[in-house]
């Protein structure tokens, strides 16, 4: 079967350079990263796989789905040009951002599927005491006679929005 073709590349996560070269690029955790640049779009798109893989993406999401595992796409995958320090630093802090953003996935995966409600429970937490913080603070600013507060900030609105909701 042929890899599938995507934008102007002719494949998925593969843009093309104004120099002519190829960048390979995934979303992952709402970040884009860099894989690399290579001289052919087949190069950048195999590098694009090996990713995908990494992150665990459903076949769909491959440019090449004829490779059936993760050592096999890391295998056919070509390394970047590294052509200076500068390169190999960024191509180095890139695998371990990659490495990071795995592991993250695995985590909230696993984490998901052990508790599916407490991931809601636990966001809905966060919100409450991120409120209630705001709204602490508030008050020891208007209690404080030496408030670093000018008369319009916003961070008024949490004090005003909780005297009112306690008249009631």
């Amino acid at each position: 079967m042929p890899p599938r073709r995507r934008g102007a590349s002719g494949f998925r996560g593969v843009r093309v350079r104004p120099s002519g070269r190829f960048t390979a690029e995934i979303r992952a955790g709402g970040f884009r990263l860099t894989l690399g640049t290579y001289n052919t779009p087949e190069e950048a798109a195999r590098a694009y796989d090996a990713a995908a893989w990494r992150f665990r993406r459903p076949g769909h999401d491959m440019n090449f789905p004829d490779v059936e595992s993760l050592e096999e796409a890391e295998f056919l995958a070509p390394p970047p040009c590294l052509v200076h320090d500068e390169d190999r630093r960024r191509h180095r802090q890139v695998q371990r951002r990659i490495a990071i953003a795995e592991r993250d996935e695995q985590l909230m995966r696993q984490w998901r599927a052990q508790s599916p409600d407490a991931f809601f429970a636990n966001l809905r937490a966060q919100r409450r005491s991120n409120r209630r913080h705001r709204r602490a603070v508030a008050a020891f600013e208007l209690e404080n006679p030496n408030t670093t507060w000018t008369e319009n900030d916003p961070r008024w609105d949490d004090i005003w929005t909780e005297t009112t909701s306690d008249d009631e």
